[in-house]
């Protein structure tokens, strides 16, 4: 006849024996390894906020899931990452849907509403609660990836070598930014569009070959050296991209729900990192650029209001492009009038 005492010793050993082997289950489980791409510059302290970011996932992970991030163009060309991600090439990518109006106008209307938002938590609403990322997704589908969250710069000023009180001054001005929306709705005022590289911005002010430029916020535009050349700074509202971390469909369905979970949170974390690390230089580049004898200013709101008003009929124009664009038009109108912000 067996012992009972002898079954239970054998059963509470084994359990305690199951329980204490579990953790080295856990950690013989390999790790995932991402690359990823950004968008910008070693130098610049929105590829830092991205390290941080990539860092964070790694802590809140238990290192399960480790990124390696890259600085723009040091695995593929900076316009090429998405296709790169895409194909498998790079894991994932932090870039900006406006890239892509070459496949669809709708990433410029989605990605760029010039002349809409005037804070990046009014774009961040309508992307987490009215819709925008959803539709983000299902355009990005097609492309076999899957854009986890958004994050912002803040808003960008041009830099210009003459005054610029108003919309009359557009008139005859060369201004360096790239093709798309913006560029539609200032020639409309009679500025002339000139494309030329972000790296060869500062060379095309000093030439005389642009008079104004628009590249960023007033502390990137002052890291850049813009006003040892140019000494106006306007805010006029045109531009506050949004910048997306995508990841390859495949790697990202293969992840378990609490990393994809970790993830997604570490997402949120860095967007307002990023907002607010640029808030603060901006800030004090306004002081160093009245250093340098330089001005920092805004429209007021009857300028303001030309220029928004030829922007509203762009956008409506841009909205006919693709069905894509349609969606993104209708769906942030819908958002801007209930901010009560003038459409």
């Amino acid at each position: 006849m067996s012992n009972p005492l002898s079954r239970r010793h054998f059963i509470a050993s084994s359990a305690a024996g199951a329980v204490l082997a579990a953790p080295a289950v856990v950690s013989a489980q390999p790790k995932i390894r991402w690359r990823a791409q950004s968008m910008w510059s070693a130098a610049e302290t929105t590829y830092k906020a991205f390290e941080s970011f990539c860092k964070r996932v790694g802590e809140a992970t238990g290192g399960r899931l480790e990124i390696q991030p890259f600085p723009a163009a040091a695995v593929v060309g900076v316009f090429e990452s998405l296709d790169a991600v895409s194909a498998g090439v790079l894991d994932a990518h932090s870039s900006a849907p406006v890239y892509w109006s070459g496949k669809d106008a709708g990433f410029s209307v989605l990605g760029d509403l010039n002349f809409a938002y005037t804070h990046p938590w009014q774009a961040e609403a309508w992307f987490y609660h009215r819709g925008g990322l959803d539709l983000l997704r299902e355009a990005y589908a097609r492309y076999n990836v899957y854009p986890v969250g958004v994050s912002w710069w803040g808003a960008e000023a041009l830099v210009s070598k003459k005054p610029l009180p108003g919309t009359a001054e557009l008139k005859g001005l060369k201004v360096r930014t790239p093709q798309g929306m913006f560029a539609e709705i200032i020639t409309k005022f009679g500025a002339s569009v000139v494309v030329v590289p972000g790296g060869e911005v500062y060379s095309a002010l000093d030439k005389g070959v642009v008079d104004a430029a628009d590249w960023g916020t007033e502390s990137m535009n002052f890291r850049m050296g813009f006003f040892d050349v140019a000494k106006t700074s306007v805010r006029i509202g045109h531009s506050m991209p949004v910048q997306e971390f995508t990841v390859n469909s495949g790697k990202w369905n293969a992840l378990t729900p609490d990393l994809k979970a970790i993830v997604s949170s570490c997402v949120r974390e860095w967007t307002w990192d990023q907002v607010q690390r640029i808030a603060v230089e901006d800030t004090d580049a306004m002081a160093n650029i009245r250093g340098k004898s330089g001005t920092a200013t805004s429209w007021n709101e009857a300028e303001l209001g030309k220029i928004r008003g030829v922007a509203t009929k762009t956008w409506e124009e841009w909205s006919k492009k693709t069905p894509f664009a349609k969606k993104a038009y209708d769906s942030q109108i819908a958002w801007l009038k209930a901010l009560g912000i003038q459409v």
